[in-house]
Parts: structure tokens; sequence; C-alpha cells
């Protein structure tokens, strides 16, 4: 217990009222000594110096100027949560990993999401690659899938990847831009590696513009082996599908939300969760043999490749359901630490040369971010199973290991037999020795198979797989972003490789840019066009959303609303799922048609539609007419019919969509349930009237 006491001004403490201890919540100092004065340095005299043997004071502010740590060379903004991962169906066919037997088991995850190019502190919504990486505390062990929201990756070996990030990262000589990779060093990176070139297309296309964590997927990129207790392996992918549905923002819409909320999708994690609307994903799985490998016309362990979901089917295993937010983001968030070479018995790798090299690059991180080979007994990254070896000692030891052996084997028992964890053929991690095919082993050599050599192909695929909207979105991403490219070679050599992917994006970008068009840039072999693959597109693809559920929903009311309709649609809304959201010039109170007071959720002019999914404006001609006069009414509905977003509207409400340039379409609805019905989707037909796209 504490209590307030005002202290004697006489005592030279001001007469200050401060928190003092009644029982046993006794400040401390990190020794457990109590203590009597947090207010004051310990002084020779009252206006004396300080004394050195002030250790009061010595540990605290030795503790606050370390308390940073180094953040993350790439991912650093990142937010995550706990949660579980409950399987579907025995898997025990294709794979021994212990997860993966017993249907309906549930085993603990930690999620993370994050940006790669900015900083700790940088916004949440710039055009990015969200990492999407999941540990698993499982029975035998942690396994951790880190991975992306995109399936494929900008490099072939892992080798070029400091060249990559150092690219894509603030120039060396300016320090910025920050989180943002339209500037010249990333786009001459990009141009000179034609390898990148289907990345750059998932980069550039509204993948990287997700609406919420909840609302993106998750890849493991790399091929691995599924491997049962036979020793028969089996290649697998890994795929989470977002039960909300994939959805994304547009380009002006995030422009709008990094500025009004710069921590908007970390933020929609915790309000998600605190609400009871728990994030959650289905774990798929691309499983094929050595056979089907041969079969593709790219490499299956080259990691600037997908393998379409027509070709092989994902086979949905399992889900994860995140359902607690950290209790202390330092602790957790900011120092959990991934590590793709943590997998467990029944999973393996392949000769990905891409994950070759981050099995190799990531626990050398940890060591500098985290200060000690002892970083996984911090508790968001110590095992839930049992830990027995013999490694000992280093900084932060928090073991305390008894009895004389730090080696085995030994004999220092009673009974002078071998003591101490051993190694166990039969249930430890074994790798698999499938050496033919895909996964041929060979001369240890410093090349490129020429099976990696297609580097158009897929990016085409992706481009003219997308929906029409999709595409003139990806065009006018990727204008904007050499619009910042001063060196005007780098832009003809893009526009040179993108001539390879789609001559019709390739024309339409050099438009964009003022530019004449150049001829195709050489090819190592000839570009084929695949089967385009529906189950790509985010917009009219098999994850669009169909209903509200999770989504807010704003209702801007002012003086005159009717109540009876504010009611009626706020009940419609919530049946449905979603999150319906009051907005009113002023929070407080807002007088209704039936002379009652009505508190709002949010103040107009402090809350953006870019906030919600949808909107719908309840109001009165008086109400309405206030509203005229006020910019953030106007911008407000201007930025939801600018953002293709279901309007549903009152009667009254009309001179207000008049003048904010709204005009008729099937996304103008009444309110109700042909309101509820539209604010599922979004209406692209609407946007050629709103921007000019490539």
């Amino acid at each position: 217990m504490a209590k307030q006491q005002t202290l004697d001004p006489s005592s030279g403490n001001g007469g200050e009222t401060h928190q003092i201890a009644t029982g046993d919540d006794i400040l401390t100092t990190n020794q457990g000594i109590p203590i009597s004065d947090n207010q004051n340095q310990l002084k020779s005299g009252a206006r004396g110096p300080v004394l050195l043997e002030d250790f009061v004071l010595r540990e605290k502010i030795f503790h606050f100027d370390h308390e940073r740590i180094p953040e993350r060379i790439v991912h650093a903004r990142g937010s995550a949560a706990h949660g579980y991962f409950e399987l579907y169906e025995s898997l025990s066919d294709i794979t021994a990993a212990d997860l993966f037997q017993r249907a309906g088991e549930r085993t603990p995850v930690f999620t993370r999401f994050s940006t790669v190019a900015g900083g700790a502190g940088s916004v949440d919504t710039p055009r990015d690659v969200r990492g999407f990486a999941v540990k698993f505390y499982t029975q035998k062990g942690n396994w951790d899938l880190v991975g992306n929201n995109i399936p494929v990756f900008f490099i072939q070996d892992a080798i070029k990847f400091p060249d990559l990030i150092h690219a894509a990262k603030m120039e060396a000589n300016k320090g910025y831009p920050q989180a943002a990779t339209a500037h010249d060093t990333f786009w001459d990176f990009i141009s000179l590696m034609p390898e990148s070139t289907h990345m750059i297309m998932w980069a550039m296309s509204d993948r990287t513009l997700p609406r919420s964590f909840a609302t993106m997927e998750g890849f493991g990129i790399h091929t691995f082996k599924l491997v049962n207790a036979e020793g028969k392996a089996t290649f697998v992918k890994f795929h989470w599908k977002p039960k909300a549905g994939l959805e994304s923002t547009i380009w002006d819409e995030t422009v709008k939300i990094a500025g009004a909320d710069p921590d908007y999708q970390r933020r929609d994690l915790f309000e998600r969760i605190d609400r009871g609307d728990f994030p959650e994903w289905e774990l798929g799985l691309q499983l094929f043999d050595q056979t089907f490998a041969d079969s593709l016309p790219f490499d299956v362990l080259d990691s600037s490749k997908l393998i379409p979901e027509e070709l092989c089917p994902v086979r949905k295993v399992g889900r994860m359901v995140l359902d607690r937010y950290p209790d202390n983001f330092f602790a957790e968030t900011e120092q959990v630490a991934f590590c793709p070479a943590n997998i467990v018995p029944g999973i393996d790798f392949t000769n990905d040369p891409l994950l070759q090299g981050r099995l190799f690059s990531y626990l050398d991180t940890q060591l500098k971010r985290l200060g000690s080979t002892n970083f996984h007994q911090i508790p968001i990254n110590a095992p839930k199973c049992p830990v027995m070896n013999f490694q000992r000692d280093g900084h932060m030891q928090m073991q305390v290991p008894k009895g004389r052996a730090n080696y085995e084997p030994n004999s220092l028992s009673e009974s002078g037999e071998i003591a101490g964890p051993r190694e166990c053929p039969m249930s430890g991690f074994k790798t698999t020795n499938t050496a033919t095919g895909a996964d041929e082993q060979g001369d240890k050599l410093r090349i490129r198979p020429e099976s990696f050599a297609d580097h158009y192909s897929q990016a085409r695929l992706f481009f003219r797989s997308l929906a029409v909207p999709e595409q003139a979105h990806l065009a006018s991403a990727i204008v904007f972003e050499l619009s910042k490219v001063g060196l005007e070679h780098v832009r003809t050599r893009m526009l040179s490789n993108l001539v390879n992917v789609d001559p019709d994006l390739a024309a339409r970008v050099a438009d964009g840019l003022a530019m004449d068009l150049p001829a195709a840039s050489p090819t190592a072999v000839p570009v084929q066009d695949l089967d385009l693959s529906p189950a790509l597109r985010i917009i009219e693809g098999p994850l669009v959303p169909t209903s509200i559920e999770g989504a807010a929903i704003g209702i801007l009311i002012a003086d005159g609303s009717d109540a009876a309709a504010v009611d009626a649609l706020t009940s419609a809304i919530g049946d449905a799922g979603g999150k319906p959201i009051l907005i009113a010039p002023k929070v407080g109170g807002t007088k209704m048609s039936d002379g009652s007071l009505l508190k709002a959720d949010a103040q107009l002019a402090g809350f953006p539609s870019v906030f919600v999914g949808a909107i719908a404006l309840v109001l009165s001609e008086e109400g309405c007419a206030a509203l005229l006069k006020e910019a953030a009414a106007i911008q407000f509905v201007m930025d939801a019919f600018g953002h293709c977003k279901a309007i549903g509207h009152s009667e009254a409400a009309r001179p207000l969509l008049d003048k904010a340039g709204v005009e008729p379409d099937e996304g103008m609805v009444g309110l109700g349930k042909p309101f509820v019905k539209a604010a599922a989707k979004r209406f692209y037909a609407r946007e050629p009237k709103v921007r000019t796209l490539a």
C-alpha cells in the first residue's frame, strides 16, 4: 500500500506531495536495498556539491544511461503478440515434428510483424515489405518460422543481402530518406540486379500497403523439408492465410494515415486483441515431391520464385490465434530473438542459398543486439521444454548449474557411470540426405545454377495475374518511386527491365515519367508466359473480405441527427461483427433529434476517415449545414470517396456530399442493411474519377 504525504517545506523538499510506502511495496535499489528518498541527490549541505557515495543516484542514472540496446539492422520497427497454434489434423504421415502429431493440440506462439527499411522510431505504414516471424514453443524445442508477407525475395544468394539493405536504407552521405525506397541507391541496385525484378513487382504492388497486420498474408519464402519418422522427406512451402481476408490501403490513404497516426498498425493490433477480435491465420502447406519439383520451369531452391497455388494447392493444417498483447514492449517485442536455424526434429533445410546464408547470419545478430550468448535465457526466447546441455558461463548467465562436470561424456557421478545429458540417435534432430534432383549436392562452388537464370517470367506472372486496379496501383507506385530517382540512367535501365516483365507496364511507367521507352534489357533465358494465378490478387482474389467483421466503421453525426437511425445503424454494424465508431464535431455530446445528448467516440477534427473501412453520414439539414463550414467534414467525406470506400448517407447529407465532390456510384448507398453490405468492399471503379494512375 502507499499513501500521499506532503513533505515539510523546512525539510528542503519544497512541500512537494509524493507517494510513500506504508506496507510491503517499498522502493528498492536493484540490490534490494530500501530507498528512503527518491526525489533528491545526496549533497554536502543544502546547496553543496553532490557526494560520490550516493549509490541510489549512481545506480539509477547508470541504468537509465544504458537502457537502449542496438536496434535491429532490418525489421527494427516491429509489433508483436502472444497466442497459440492449433493443429487441425495429425500430419504424422509427412513429418515427425512434435507440434504436428496430435489434432487439436495447442502450441504457444509469439509472433512479430515488422517493416524492413525503417528504424525503430519510423512510422508503421511506409511502402515496405512486412516481416512475419512466428516463434513456436514446442515440446521438442523452439521452431522459428521467419518470413515476410511476400512469398519471394529480391536476391537469390545471401552474399548480396548486405548490398541490398545498404542500397535500400538511408543514403550513406545524406542520412535520408527514412523508411523509403524512393531514392537513387535502391533503384540503382535493383536495376543492376535482374533477379530482383519479380520481388520489385510485389514491392510496388498493394501488398506493401497492408491495411493491418490482421489482413495480410505471411510466407516462409524458402523451400523446406518435412521429414517423417521413417526418414522420408517432402518438400514444403509455408503460408499464413488471414481469416479476416486480404486488404490493403491506397497510397494516398497510406500517406495520410502516416501523418495522422504513425502507430496505426501497432495500435490496431493492440485494439483488436483488447476488444476480443483476435487476429487469426490458417497455416497452409504446399507439399510436393522431387518429380513435381523437376516438372516446374524454375528451381524450387530459388527464393525469387513462387509456386502458383493453382499448380500446387495450399493445404490448411491449423490455425494461429493471437490473443494476448505483450506485458512489456522492451522485454518481449524488442528482446525476442528469431533465428531460421531454430528448427525441430521433423523439419529440415534445403540448399536454398539465401536460406543457408540466413542460417549463419541471425545468430551473430543476437550477440550484437542482446549482448550475450545467453540471450536464449531471456524469458521471451526461452523454450518451454527442458533444456539440458553443458554450455556454461558467458555474460549475464542466469542459470546456476550444479556439480563439477561441464563436459560430456563424464563419469563424475557417485557410481562412476557416465552422467548428465547425452545425445539421442532415436529422437534427436537429423539432417536428411536426399541428395538428388532439386536438392542436389555437388562440388562446393561459388556459382549460381543455370536453373536460377529466369528472372522475369514470374514477375510477368505476378503482374498479369493482378486485378486491373492493382496493376494500376503497381505501375503508379513505380512511377512515384522512380520519380524520386535523380539518376536518369537508373530510370532508363529499370524501364528496360520492365519491358521484359510486360511491355504495357513499361510503357505506362515511361509515360508517367515522361521518358522514352528503351529496348528490353538482355535476358539469360527466354521469358515465359506462365498460366495466370488469380490467387495472387488482393482485389477480386480468393481472400477478399466478405463482411465487416472486425472492421471499424465510422458514423458521422451532428446536431439534429436522427437518434433512431443512429441506434439502428450502430446495432446493424455490431450485429455484423463490425466496430461502429461515432464521430462528431464535439465528443462530449451531440443533441439528437429526440432531444437526447449522445456522446461520440471520436472528434471529427482529430479522426480522419482513413481510420475506418467505410463511413455513414447520419445528418439532419441543420447538422449538414453546420458541417458545410467545417473543412474537416469536407475532407472526411472527400477522402472516403477518394479511397473508394462505401458511403452511406441520409437524404439531408447530400449538400455535404456535393461540396466534397462526391459522384453517385454503386458505393453510394442509403443507411441500414445496404450500407452494411457495401461497407465490406472497396469500389475501385471509382478510382479513375479521383486520381490519375499510370
